[in-house]
């Protein structure tokens, strides 16, 4: 026998690689599609279940049927996106996993859709457009369903761009496109507008105060003293109280409304009475882990992760009740519409469109949250458990303002706000340029100068410029974006009825 008829061991040996490599590529595949095998059966829920909560009739049984599942479809998609805002500091100081973020995520963002998200929608319903005599109800049902679907469509592309923009423009963006497109410039209600676009600005600016206030008097207060340890043990427990008052203020103002309605003085009462417990009840918790632990900032650290869980789940309650309006807000003002004959200012909100909204941002965030996680904890600058308690404080606090005086804020603009606001405050008190520039040396005056002077050249940018122009790219973008979107779909739909 030939030399060239005999069996190639290592042609089999090839083979067999070649197969387990297709069939690691095939598992990794149906691996991929899982997750949107899973969004699918859940819209199918959500059309049967919306058919079978409202009875209709038969010539509006479609409509109900597709305004409840784009209204699923846009809640898996605030899930997935915003999911970030909440999650990025938690991770991106890691304190968390992914796993166990998202799994606090969802049971708190569920919790504040459900308890606390009925005034915010009623806003997002019927506060963006003054519906008057020239819009008929099928117009106006055409109007919320091509604005729910726009900015469900906008926020989908820009999470499979690993984007973090806001859903809140989103939805206003479409209903103003939408609404322009039915009836002129003078159906959009522009005080509103004004009120909310003004809201753009300032939660941004708002949140990033609030998070480098904070930071800064951790930094004073307890990393620039002497004593860390000590330090730690005296404001570690403030700064936990202050949490559960903010807390315990938000759930008698909103979370609670439906079953006690407390006065002013007895919501600072019953605040005041949180602060009080947690604060003492922490004491002896954060002395004992501090005597575990030595001055260094590593291990001062660690103290925070309690109250960085303790803000995390806080952040979601808080964004649980305020976005939810973005999903079944023009959902709950199309449901109004099959009982009333005209379009009304105020919309009461079923609870079966509540549940939607709150079930389609767990399961978004569980199934696409971890995506865009890195991209808010970690690109923008490095998080640490300290700074990542102050974003999450931060953003927490504002979204609870917001929600209180009725605002669809963007949850997306506080986050990143807070985030840019520790950055930035980190490169004022630690850039090295000014403390490292030796005195009487100009920059470039001889070799010897640059050499000694490296560390002010280099000194370091602490926010990355390149992702803070990407993300205001995609702000200015997103509310044309989408009102183009919805002002297309608007006309397609006029037209194929």
């Amino acid at each position: 026998m030939s030399q060239s008829s005999q069996p190639n061991p290592n042609r089999y040996v090839n083979d067999l690689k070649r197969l387990k490599a297709q069939r690691s590529e095939l598992q990794h595949f149906f691996a991929r599609l899982f997750p949107f095998f899973i969004a699918i059966i859940f819209l199918v829920i959500v059309g049967v279940y919306g058919s079978l909560s409202l009875k209709v009739a038969d010539e509006n049984l479609i409509m109900l049927v597709a305004a409840a599942i784009i209204g699923g479809y846009m809640a898996l998609n605030i899930g997935a996106n915003d999911v970030a805002n909440n999650m990025g500091p938690a991770v991106g100081g890691r304190v968390l996993t992914v796993l166990t973020a998202v799994l606090i995520a969802a049971i708190c963002e569920s919790a504040g859709a459900i308890l606390a998200g009925g005034d915010v929608v009623k806003t997002v319903a019927k506060g963006i457009i003054q519906p008057g005599e020239g819009l008929t109800l099928g117009d106006f049902r055409d109007l919320m369903l091509s604005a729910l679907f726009a900015a469900a469509l906008w926020v989908n592309l820009a999470t499979y761009l690993n984007a973090p923009v806001s859903t809140t423009h989103s939805i206003v963006g479409g209903v103003m496109g939408a609404g322009i497109a039915a009836a002129g410039f003078g159906l959009v209600n522009w005080p509103t507008m004004a009120k909310i676009a003004a809201s753009w600005v300032i939660s941004p600016v708002f949140g990033g105060i609030i998070a480098a206030t904070i930071l800064l008097f951790i930094q004073v207060k307890v990393f620039n003293t002497g004593e860390r340890r000590k330090a730690a043990k005296t404001w570690v427990p403030v700064l936990i109280g202050l949490m559960a008052g903010a807390f315990a203020a938000y759930m008698a103002l909103k979370g609670l409304k439906k079953i006690w309605k407390p006065s002013t003085v007895e919501i600072i009462v019953y605040s005041c009475i949180a602060f009080l417990i947690c604060w003492l009840a922490s004491i002896p918790y954060i002395s004992k882990l501090s005597d575990k632990l030595s001055d260094r900032k590593k291990d001062i650290n660690s103290l925070f992760h309690l109250p960085l869980i303790i803000g995390v789940a806080l952040l979601s309650f808080a964004h649980g009740a305020n976005d939810v309006a973005n999903a079944i807000g023009p959902l709950a003002a199309i449901v109004s519409t099959f009982s009333q004959a005209s379009v009304e200012a105020k919309v009461a909100i079923p609870m079966w469109v509540l549940l939607i909204g709150a079930a389609g941002l767990a399961l978004g965030l569980l199934l696409f949250g971890p995506k865009l996680i890195n991209t808010v904890g970690q690109k923008i600058t490095r998080l640490n458990a300290p700074r990542s308690y102050c974003v999450a404080l931060a953003s927490a606090i504002t979204v609870l303002i917001a929600t209180t005086l009725g605002l669809p804020v963007s949850s997306t603009h506080i986050a990143i706000g807070a985030i840019f606001g520790v950055g930035f405050l980190r490169e004022i008190i630690e850039n090295p340029a000014k403390r490292r520039l030796k005195p009487g040396h100009k920059l470039n005056a001889t070799a010897q100068d640059a050499f000694d002077n490296i560390n002010a050249r280099l000194s370091r940018k602490l926010v990355r410029r390149q992702f803070v122009y990407s993300i205001a790219a995609a702000w200015v973008i997103t509310v044309p974006a989408s009102a183009t979107l919805a002002a297309f779909l608007f006309f397609a739909l006029q037209y194929l009825i």
